[in-house]
């Protein structure tokens, strides 16, 4: 597929992701994708990442329920970065990260450390079991 082809992948065959709200423009996580999980995110309109930890597919929301329908995949000026427009599912308000926040991102500096500034919307115990 010469669309996957147009895709700089590094040399582990990944490309960096960024998954955004498409309703609100929160940035809600960064995660990897290989060709395969870029091919099927793009196939089944949900997001399907390639774990490093794992090292396999991860369709997210497969052990939490919190999936993300993908609405719009851009590819950057540099070919090297996705950017996924999505509706997190599974829980209202949406949960994206596994700490049971909206966003992965809700650590902001302040002055020397790293303060917890989101509220945890769902215990992670209870969405992990």
């Amino acid at each position: 597929m010469e669309w996957l082809d147009q895709v700089k992948w590094d040399a582990q065959g990944l490309v960096p992701v960024i998954a955004q709200e498409a309703t609100t423009g929160d940035v809600l996580m960064f995660a990897w994708m290989d060709r395969e999980a870029l091919q099927k995110t793009a196939e089944l309109r949900r997001a399907v990442y390639f774990s490093r930890s794992r090292q396999r597919l991860w369709f997210k929301g497969e052990e939490s329920g919190h999936v993300q329908q993908v609405h719009d995949i851009r590819l950057d000026c540099d070919h090297d970065v996705v950017l996924l427009k999505v509706t997190q599912l599974g829980h209202d308000p949406s949960i994206a990260c596994h700490t049971g926040r909206h966003s992965c991102f809700f650590q902001r500096l302040e002055g020397n450390s790293w303060n917890a500034v989101e509220p945890v919307l769902k215990d992670p115990e209870s969405i992990y079991k």
